[in-house]
């Protein structure tokens, strides 16, 4: 199976912003001989304050990721919250993603499963491994043309999460893809900063730990409005060199470059390393 990577900004914040990221993609398939699919979302609809912003709309957001994928080759995902925007996303898409939350709504499934596309389902923090066969026989059983699953962690308490790697092997019984979401995974909200909180040190060892099972899938976050969920080229330089040359591997990985996005969040930033 050839590697494949997801890769994008986290929210679709301007053209010139998806044109600096698809031109790096391009740029990194070509030298890596890899697939790479581009990932941006046209509404962040799960935002924890009304003040943050959500992105440009489903019509005008759609638009440009279509615009972008024709400039550049690249096939596209990005996901969906709500049903009437599975038809419309389908139409421009190549993988429609399933937030976590939503990852049992049936009308969701069903809506994105016709559309003939990959459907991405996350698993929701409250769910364990062998619970997500449930979503993906809703899938498979609306029309689905594969199905994939993304791993997240698990809720430990309040404000944490837990991964239980013992998931991995159960989800690959049921889903064509397992992912690994080594950002979200070890997401801590913190509510009076209206942000979430997540331990960059921590996000590596689960990528190792994911690739032990020899089906490595990574989702290494590096986005505007992450704070410390940032991967950083030499972390994901590292993943790459780290990884079993005989397993096939799935990195969902959000790319930019440190030295533009970071300062937004230098407050929060870990320590530069030589």
């Amino acid at each position: 199976m050839k590697p494949l990577f997801i890769a994008g900004p986290c929210v679709i914040e301007s053209t010139e912003l998806l044109d600096r990221v698809a031109q790096q993609l391009v740029e990194i398939r070509q030298r890596l001989h890899i697939d790479i699919y581009f990932k941006a979302s046209f509404d962040k609809a799960n935002r924890t304050s009304l003040r943050s912003f959500r992105g440009p709309g489903l019509e005008r957001g759609l638009q440009q990721l279509a615009d972008v994928g024709a400039r550049y080759n690249l096939p596209l995902t990005t996901d969906i919250h709500e049903s009437y925007q599975a038809a419309a996303a389908g139409e421009v898409v190549d993988v429609l993603q399933i937030p976590a939350f939503l990852c049992r709504q049936t009308d969701l499934l069903v809506a994105a499963s016709r559309t003939g596309r990959v459907v991405n389902i996350k698993k929701a923090q409250f769910l364990s491994g062998d619970d997500m066969r449930f979503p993906v026989e809703k899938c498979r059983e609306s029309g689905a043309k594969a199905v994939w699953l993304t791993e997240r962690g698990n809720s430990f308490g309040y404000n944490n999460l837990v991964v239980d790697f013992r998931n991995i092997p159960l989800m690959k019984q049921w889903a064509d893809r397992v992912i690994m979401d080594c950002t979200h995974s070890v997401q801590r909200p913190r509510r009076r900063k209206r942000h979430n909180f997540r331990r960059s040190r921590v996000r590596s060892r689960h990528g190792h730990g994911r690739q032990s099972l020899r089906r490595a899938g990574l989702f290494p976050r590096n986005a505007p409005r992450s704070g410390q969920s940032v991967v950083r080229r030499p972390q994901y330089a590292g993943a790459r060199r780290t990884r079993s040359p005989v397993s096939p591997i799935v990195l969902i990985l959000l790319p930019k470059n440190s030295h533009v996005y970071l300062h937004r969040h230098r407050h929060s930033m870990p320590p530069r390393r030589s």
